[in-house]
């Protein structure tokens, strides 16, 4: 059993009494951690004494200490929800999680995109932005002990700290963070430089002093005259700004101008004008270098009059001016320089998270609010997931395991036929999260399937994967589409009865040039039977809906062709009930003939390798009595939620087989529904229909 030393319980100082009980509450927990002189990873206690120094809250200091790696081996286990409530053991889960979680790589270092998508990613994957505070005082405290470890170890972790972490605490505005991690970073990324520079800061530090001393008397002695309140004194420069400004201007450290640099601190707006007029009066001022970020703000927030001037020895000293309030604002949390340091774009939702965390920080605002504010809309409409080599990709909100395929490659996404992810197989279907590992299943030839087009079945979220599609079928052959097209125009035709129409007209009423561009259009369905609905006109039919309903009745029972040949015995699965439109593909059975599967059920996915054989291709036959199809309605509960339900389905003659409908705590219902369909095609008209319906919320076919 480890006994409470002293710098324990300096945790507790300045705490009210109840504040004080929680920390030696937490600090109980941390005492059952047994003695082990090897481990020196960092450690609880250490990593919440960083954070006491930012004026965290309560509940940052206690997910701080009960974070700490080792908890986690104790048995029992300590009831951290119990004894501290659900906030710190989320935190608790949240840095656990970030602590564990791995996919850096050292080839990231010279992929900018890659980087980003990781700090984004780790951002998203938190459920609370205190988290990320957190992971980053344990990587300031993992530097502190680097030393200890292998020199790969070092150079990894060093560069991980400057690629993610450092601009991660810039991003948040946690500048005394930032700059603590590209220091100790430098220190072993460039041991070389990162001594040279320190020896020639300590080498002028009396006479940089000095020169601030001067000044700053100077400074105080004029105000004073003038009766203005004033907090003034030197800026430290950090070595790894200065190393970097070396690197930019390709330059030694003694040609630097702006390592003396002085900052004042007034009460308010008026002061920061007139102490920069006494200034300008006094010392001569170069002009190039004066900005007013107080008139113009920075992207991010940021405002602060800056100038630079030139003392009687000649020596340029950088002055900033600005209010305690500006002050505050760019040292605790939301005037971070990633803006324009890194070259990122300016992120409204980032922003706004980062004021919701300074005002974590002051306790102004109710916690669950703002975390509710960090949750719901920092990186809020993207994922990002990794490729099986460990690439990040970034994509929209809702993209399935399809969009992905598509942003891997054009022709993983026209090949793909199934997904695993985190190993296990999914549906092409499969709405993706952040953190997610995906592999793509592809077919040595294939192409897209123009139900993934169909908004209703959810294959695609993505717009550029819908328009690489789209340009799929756009783009084949000429002589193809007006075969195809005409091969649908004469079956709608043939259904309506109609003898000989005028195909000139129709291809006006469809604005389209020739009637071979129209049934062009039709054959990569940039014209679909519903357009044509609105623009076919022939004498007799005016007011009837082209395939509103049939005008004629169903013929046999849908049959299937086997490699060409017809009347083969067939049936079909009941795991993905296929209809006429999907993609299929058929499986010789022992005792029932071919079974007629989706291409991407995932039973046809599973199957092994010794059982491929057993697959035949497999093709729609003409006409179809009706196919049995789940679906699955998502809808807030009305009285009147089943009778509108029945009515639109019996508008568009559509059979139920199956009806049962499931309601929930927060009153909303689940229906699901065995319907009889003709074909794909009908299947979405009909959940079209269905979605307009005020309460439903979310109509699709049953995966």
């Amino acid at each position: 059993m480890k006994k409470l030393n002293e710098p324990d319980l300096v945790l507790s100082d300045g705490c009210t009494e109840a504040d004080c009980l929680k920390i030696a509450q937490a600090l109980s927990v941390i005492a059952q951690i047994p003695d082990d002189p090897s481990y020196n990873r960092p450690k609880g206690v250490e990593v919440a004494a960083i954070l006491k120094g930012l004026k965290v809250d309560l509940n940052t200091l206690l997910a701080a200490l009960l974070s700490d790696p080792r908890v986690s081996k104790l048995h029992p286990q300590p009831d951290i929800l119990g004894l501290f409530g659900g906030t710190v053991a989320a935190l608790v889960n949240d840095v656990n999680r970030l602590n564990t979680f791995s996919v850096y790589s050292l080839e990231m270092a010279n992929k900018p995109r890659q980087t980003e998508n990781l700090r984004r990613m780790l951002l998203s994957m938190t459920q609370d932005v205190r988290s990320v505070l957190i992971k980053l005082a344990y990587r300031v405290r993992r530097l502190h002990v680097l030393s200890n470890e292998s020199y790969e170890m070092r150079q990894f972790i060093a560069q991980e700290t400057v690629d993610i972490y450092a601009p991660i605490a810039g991003r948040m505005g946690v500048q005394q963070l930032k700059w603590e991690l590209e220091d100790r970073a430098l220190r072993y990324l460039k041991p070389q430089d990162y001594q040279h520079i320190a020896q020639s800061l300590r080498d002028k530090r009396t006479q940089r002093e000095q020169v601030i001393d001067r000044f700053v008397s100077a400074l105080q002695a004029c105000l004073g005259r003038e009766s203005i309140a004033a907090e003034i004194y030197g800026r430290p420069k950090h070595i790894y700004s200065i190393w970097k400004k070396m690197q930019r201007k390709q330059v030694n450290i003694d040609e630097l101008y702006d390592l003396l640099a002085v900052r004042v601190i007034v009460d308010n707006i008026p002061a920061c004008y007139a102490v920069l007029g006494w200034v300008h009066a006094t010392w001569q001022y170069i002009p190039k270098e004066f900005d007013d970020y107080i008139a113009n703000p920075k992207e991010n927030g940021y405002q602060s009059l800056h100038t630079v001037i030139l003392d009687s020895d000649g020596k340029r000293i950088e002055v900033q001016i600005r209010t305690r309030t500006m002050h505050e604002y760019a040292e605790l949390g939301v005037a971070a320089h990633w803006s324009y340091k890194e070259g990122g774009k300016h992120d409204a939702a980032v922003e706004k998270s980062i004021a919701s965390l300074h005002a974590l920080f002051e306790g102004k605002d109710n916690n669950e609010v703002l975390q509710e504010n960090f949750q719901n809309e920092l990186f809020s409409d993207r994922i990002y997931v990794l490729t099986p080599k460990g690439q990040l990709l970034d994509l929209v909100k809702g993209s399935t395991a399809l969009d992905f395929a598509y942003a891997v490659h054009t022709e993983i996404g026209h090949r793909c036929r199934g997904a695993k992810v985190n190993g296990r197989i999914v549906p092409l279907t499969y709405r993706l999260k952040s953190g997610e590992k995906v592999e793509i299943l592809t077919a040595k030839e294939g192409a897209p399937n123009r139900n993934w087009l169909d908004p209703n079945l959810g294959y695609l979220k993505s717009a550029t994967a819908i328009g690489k599609v789209k340009s799929w079928f756009k783009n084949q052959q000429q002589s193809q589409n007006i075969v195809a097209g005409r091969a649908i125009l004469d079956k709608e035709i043939q259904r309506l009865g109609v003898k000989s129409p005028n195909l000139v007209d129709l291809a006006k009423q469809c604005k389209q040039a020739t009637v071979d561009k129209l049934l062009e259009a039709i054959g990569r369905s940039d014209v679909s039977p519903r357009q044509l609905a609105a623009c076919f006109k022939i004498p007799g039919l005016e007011g009837k809906k082209w395939l509103g309903k049939p005008l004629k009745k169903a013929g046999s029972p849908s049959s299937v062709s086997v490699n060409g040949v017809s009347k083969v015995l067939t049936h079909f699965a009941s795991c993905c009930l296929p209809v006429p439109g999907d993609s299929i593909i058929g499986y010789i059975s022992s005792q029932k003939g071919v079974t007629v599967h989706r291409s991407d059920c995932l039973n046809i996915i599973g199957l092994s390798h010794e059982k491929h054989i057993r697959l035949v291709p497999v093709s729609w036959g003409e006409g179809g009595l009706g196919h049995a199809v789940p679906i699955v309605l998502k809808a807030y509960s009305t009285q009147t939620l089943m009778a509108e339900v029945m009515q639109v389905l019996a508008q568009a003659k559509i059979h139920i087989i199956h009806a049962r409908i499931k309601t929930h705590a927060d009153f909303s219902s689940t229906l699901n529904l065995t319907i009889q369909v003709k074909d794909a095609d009908q299947l979405s008209q009909v959940l079209t229909k269905l979605s307009c319906i005020p309460a439903i919320i979310d109509a699709k076919r049953k995966m």
